[in-house]
């Protein structure tokens, strides 16, 4: 993986790009320039902030490595490499573009390499704070804030009810619909509530500041797979209902309802199969 630095920078530099089109971050040296937001054909927002930030980083993966192909969300032709590669690159280059839109720091964007259906390595970095994350299951996941870099964790959990803990549990700001409010209520007592944009949600697991994150709704493979391969390389699992690792390259892009945690639910989560039931 020798190119692990170049893409952490890579994935910074697109990451700056975005702020020239950010409502409140514009940068100083450039005019604004309009967002000129769009509606896809799945009726989800595009921005020229997802645009430009696209362009960099698909010219900057085939750069750096060639031989690895590149889908991106903003990237349409590509669409077809990701069911017929069996390693490729993975990218939403501005995930939480309803954030970014309404002016919100929890805004990133994510890199991943997929080999064999699985998120082996991802970077996730949030512009507006400066916040970087990167790593996978095979070099451990690290987090970089103020030129300072840490390496991460996930709490360990043991029962939860034998234990007396605290269930952490962090949602969507945008996207906390009926099904999650159910399955929040099915966790009973003892649960606190975060929320957060974006894949960050599964970055608070991986530094061990939440316990679980519950997607109980629509998301596609490119929003998951950077900070699935962080959290996985913390120690985290990230699996469907029925307790599979959630897996790429699939024929259908969208991804099956999932449960991002500390560790695999079923081991601590008390009532696990119940909670399943309905949703």
């Amino acid at each position: 993986m020798s190119w692990v630095y170049d893409v952490i920078q890579l994935a910074r530099r697109a990451g700056e790009e975005t702020l020239v089109f950010h409502p409140k971050h514009n940068v100083a040296n450039k005019a604004p320039t309009p967002m000129d937001v769009r509606s896809k054909s799945d009726n989800s927002p595009v921005t020229l902030a997802d645009l430009a930030a696209n362009r960099m980083i698909v010219q900057g993966l085939r750069a750096m490595t060639p031989d690895i192909p590149v889908v991106s969300e903003e990237l349409p032709e590509s669409e077809a490499l990701r069911c017929s590669a069996i390693q490729f690159w993975l990218v939403d280059p501005l995930d939480g573009t309803r954030e970014f839109v309404s002016g919100g720091d929890d805004f990133t964007v994510n890199i991943a390499l997929i080999d064999h259906g699985v998120p082996v390595w991802g970077v996730v970095y949030a512009p507006v704070i400066d916040l970087m994350y990167w790593g996978g299951i095979q070099t451990g996941s690290f987090r970089q804030k103020g030129g300072k870099t840490i390496s991460l964790r996930v709490r360990s959990l043991a029962k939860r009810h034998s234990a007396g803990q605290v269930l952490r549990v962090v949602a969507s700001k945008s996207h906390l619909n009926s099904a999650t409010r159910i399955f929040l209520e099915k966790l009973g007592d003892g649960v606190e509530l975060l929320q957060a944009g974006s894949s960050l949600k599964f970055c608070l697991i991986a530094q061990a500041d939440a316990d679980l994150y519950p997607r109980l709704g629509d998301t596609c493979e490119w929003d998951t797979a950077a900070a699935q391969a962080v959290l996985e390389g913390a120690g985290g699992v990230v699996c469907d209902l029925a307790g599979n690792r959630l897996v790429y390259g699939k024929p259908v892009v969208l991804n099956p309802h999932f449960i991002a945690a500390a560790s695999h639910p079923q081991h601590w989560l008390s009532g696990w199969d119940a909670l399943r039931i309905n949703l």
